[in-house]
Order: C-alpha cells, then sequence, then structure tokens
C-alpha cells in the first residue's frame, strides 16, 4: 500500500473514490439483496400474527421459520454488509489511504453471501441453533465470522498505514466496532454454555451487536456526513471522545435486564439495569454533539437526501438509547416485558437509526464512486416518507398495544385469548407498516440498481492518476 500526494483535495477524493468503487459496490448491492429478501420475509411472518392460515401449507414457511430468517438476513445480510461498505468508505475517505487486499475482500463478499445462503436454506429447514439473533447454525455462522476478520484485518492495515497523524472520531468508532464484533460472535458460540447462563449469554450479545457492532459504525457515519453535509466542523471533539469512551465503558454490560425475574443471578440483572441507566451519558453527548452541529443548517437537513435519512436516524438513536435507559428499570419493566413493546423498541434501533442512517449514507457514497447522479429525487423523497412513516407507524402502534398489552397480561382475571385479540387491531397495523417500508425499500433498490446500471453501460469516465508516488506506506 503506496502513499499518494495530490496537488488538492479533490483530485486525492476523487482518486480514493475510484480505487474504491467495486469493493465498496460489492458490499452494498450485497446488502440490498438480503433487505429486499428479509422485507419479503418481514411481511410473511406479520400478517402470520394475525392471519395464522397465511401460507400455512408447508412447514418451511411457518412463523417459527420465516421469523427467524427475516431477522437474521436483516442482521447479518443488510445491516452488516452495507455497513461494512460504508465503513470501508468513510475509513479510507478519513485516513486519507486506498483500500487494501481488495482480493482478500472479494473473497469475504462471495463467502458471506454463500453462507447467508446456506444459513437461510437451514433455518426454513428448521436447522438453528435455536438462540434469538444466533439461529444460524455453527456451520454457515463460521463462515460470515471469517469474512468479519478479514474487513477487521483490512481495517487495521488501513489505520496502521493511514496518511493522516491525527485520527477524526469516526475513526474510534469504526476500528472498535470490526474488533469488538468478532470476539461477540466467538463468545456467543462456544459451546459450552449451561441453559440459564446460555440465556444471559444470548441476550449479552444480542444487545451488543447492536450496541459494539451497528451503533459504532453508523454513529461514524453520522460524525462524518452532518459536518460534511452542512459543511461545518463537529461542536465538539471533546464531547464526541467522552461519548465514544463511556459507550464503550457502559454498553457491554447491557442485556441482563431483558431476564428480570429469570433464574440469572440478582446482582447480574442489577448491574445491567444500573449500565442501562448510565447510556444516558454517551446517548445524551451524542445528540447535543449533532444537534449543535446541524443548528443553523437545518434548510440542508430538508434539501439533502442525506441528511434527511442521517439526521432521521440519529434523532432516533437518542430515542431508542433513553427509552432503553428507561424501560430497564424494574417498574417499567415489570409492564412492558414479554410484550410488543419491546419488538417496536428493537425496530427503533435497528430500523429508524441503523437503516436510516446506511440510507442516507448510500445517497451520499454512490454518486461520488460512480461519477452519476441519482435518477429522480421524487422518488428518493418518496423512498423517505415511505420508510419514515412505515417505522413511525410501526412503533407507534406496537409501543401503544404493548402497554395495553402488559397492562392487560398482569391482571390475572383476564383470559389470555382476551389478549391476544385485543392486539389484532395493532397487529395489523403493523402488517400495513411493513407494506409501507418494503415499498420503500422497492424503490430505493430500483434506484441503486438504475445507478449502477446506466454508469455500467457507459465509458466517458477515465480514472485520474496519482501525481506522485512517494513511497511505501511505512516511510
Amino acid at each position: 500500500m503506496a502513499k499518494l500526494q495530490f496537488p488538492n483535495a479533490p483530485q486525492r477524493r476523487e482518486f480514493l473514490d475510484l480505487d474504491s468503487r467495486n469493493i465498496v459496490i460489492s458490499y452494498i448491492i450485497s446488502g440490498i439483496f438480503w433487505l429486499i429478501i428479509g422485507s419479503i420475509l418481514a411481511i410473511m411472518a406479520s400478517f402470520k400474527l394475525h392471519w395464522p392460515q397465511f401460507l400455512d401449507g408447508a412447514s418451511y414457511l411457518t412463523f417459527g421459520r420465516v421469523r427467524p430468517l427475516h431477522l437474521n438476513t436483516m442482521v447479518y445480510g443488510w445491516a452488516s454488509m452495507t455497513g461494512s461498505g460504508v465503513a470501508l468508505w468513510v475509513l479510507m475517505r478519513v485516513l486519507r489511504v486506498t483500500i487494501p487486499y481488495k482480493g482478500a475482500l472479494y473473497f469475504s463478499v462471495i463467502l458471506w453471501n454463500i453462507c447467508l445462503a446456506i444459513g437461510s436454506i437451514q433455518l426454513l429447514a428448521g436447522i438453528t441453533h435455536g438462540l434469538e439473533w444466533l439461529e444460524f447454525p455453527l456451520s454457515s455462522a463460521a463462515g460470515i465470522l471469517l469474512s468479519i476478520l478479514i474487513i477487521t484485518f483490512v481495517v487495521l492495515m488501513m489505520l496502521f498505514n493511514r496518511a493522516t497523524e491525527s485520527l477524526y472520531i469516526s475513526v474510534y468508532y469504526i476500528v472498535a466496532a470490526f474488533l469488538w464484533i468478532p470476539a461477540l460472535l466467538l463468545v456467543a458460540y462456544l459451546p459450552n454454555y449451561s441453559s440459564p447462563i446460555e440465556a444471559g449469554m444470548n441476550w449479552w450479545y444480542a444487545h451488543n451487536a447492536l450496541g459494539l457492532w451497528f451503533t459504532p459504525i453508523c454513529l461514524a457515519a453520522a460524525y462524518f456526513f452532518i459536518p460534511k453535509v452542512t459543511g461545518r466542523p463537529i461542536y465538539s471533539y471533546w464531547l464526541s471522545l467522552l461519548g465514544f469512551w463511556s459507550l464503550a465503558i457502559f454498553y457491554n454490560w447491557n442485556g441482563f435486564h431483558h431476564l428480570i425475574g429469570g433464574p440469572v443471578p440478582t446482582w447480574a440483572i442489577t448491574v445491567s439495569i444500573s449500565a442501562s441507566v448510565m447510556m444516558i451519558i454517551p446517548v445524551v453527548t451524542v445528540a447535543v454533539n449533532h444537534h449543535l452541529t446541524v443548528v443553523g443548517a437545518f434548510k440542508r437537513v430538508v434539501n439533502s437526501p442525506t441528511l434527511r435519512f442521517v439526521v432521521f436516524g440519529a434523532m432516533s438513536y437518542t430515542l431508542v438509547s433513553l427509552q432503553g435507559s428507561f424501560q430497564a428499570i424494574r417498574g417499567l419493566n415489570e409492564i412492558v416485558h414479554f410484550t410488543h413493546y419491546v419488538i417496536a423498541h428493537a425496530h427503533i434501533g435497528m430500523y429508524a437509526f441503523v437503516t436510516m442512517v446506511l440510507f442516507g449514507s448510500i445517497y451520499y457514497i454512490f454518486p461520488r464512486i460512480l461519477k452519476w447522479e441519482w435518477h429522480s429525487k421524487k422518488l428518493i423523497k418518496l423512498h423517505f416518507w415511505f420508510t419514515a412513516l412505515g417505522i413511525i407507524l410501526y412503533v407507534v402502534a406496537l409501543q401503544i398495544g404493548g402497554i395495553y398489552q402488559g397492562i392487560l397480561m398482569n391482571n390475572p382475571n383476564i383470559p389470555f385469548m382476551d389478549i391476544v385479540n385485543a392486539m389484532i387491531p395493532y397487529l395489523q397495523s403493523r402488517s400495513l407498516a411493513a407494506i409501507l417500508l418494503t415499498t420503500g425499500h422497492f424503490i430505493f433498490a430500483y434506484l441503486v440498481v438504475r445507478m449502477v446500471w446506466e454508469r455500467a453501460t457507459q465509458n466517458s469516465e477515465v480514472q485520474p492518476e496519482p501525481v506522485v508516488n512517494i513511497g511505501s506506506a511505512n516511510q
């Protein structure tokens, strides 16, 4: 990997964007493919909750198989693969260094997709590891882990061979994410857990997969794109560091509050609750930093597709994290535990935050690496409103319904089937929200595929050459 010198920043950025084009597109296009698959599965699973006879003629289409496959295609397909592509591009831009070992990265893309396909077949066949967020059997999960380890190695090589002395906050988040997720997966798939300990490990992993894998990548993207598009520096670099280190310290203790009342040590649950409440520190620092960066530039939020999605996602991060801190407290947890409220809460994190930030990131990245404009501003707006209104409907319906459900379930005099029937209108709203979201996803996929196709069918773009090659990265 050679250090490259350019007479000006625009030429450097242009060269780096073109150099990274194919590998970044490979990860993101793969992610979008799994987004579409996962969206179709989501509609199927949602309809089954209020219409049990829907597609009931085959065992491989039962709720217990379709819903875990939806979760895993979204987590390990859409969010992880797309997040990896976005992270590599942001890291390349911030460190001002080309992405090395592209052959190994292409291998990781192919292996990752193969393992997702094999894991999907296994889940539909009823072959499962049996734990939420960890349903893929070890035979397919191992390949995904290897793919992530390859990216981790590349990320570290980019860090060590960077062309900058100082490190922007996005680098902290991205490097940490790629160090944390392999460790989480390795621990989660160890074979020696007994039942109560396995439950604790399961929720430790699920919580940390969101908080120490997807959250760092998407916060890194937000910290990059918000100042980039507004043309303003981040409000406080020290606040950003406080947010990072407090996330690293407190988040890994979370997860056990999902087991309040379960057969695990009370001290472990209490520590987890305390850490959940302490998460207010990184959340508030990030929220203040982002808000004060955008103040005075709100018009750009309206006009920029990137900011529209990223700011929506950043606001959702604040909401989901503060909500998580409060629902970890025993009094509230007694009401919302085992209800649809928790499902809605999870979707604020994985969709309203993670997915919306990834959408915004792609709207910024693709025109720069492809040197091509988006086909339709109108369709981009439709994409935003279908997804924004869809997730708002999803969350409002299920959280109102979930609180109502929790109150009813805490009354032993109410028959359980009466509670089930009372939830049907809220579940029907969930299905309507799923249709809105999926419509937005198809619009987004169309825009991406059309852009790539149009760019591929013309050859007028010529990749610029570096001005001076001043030796190896070690000099």
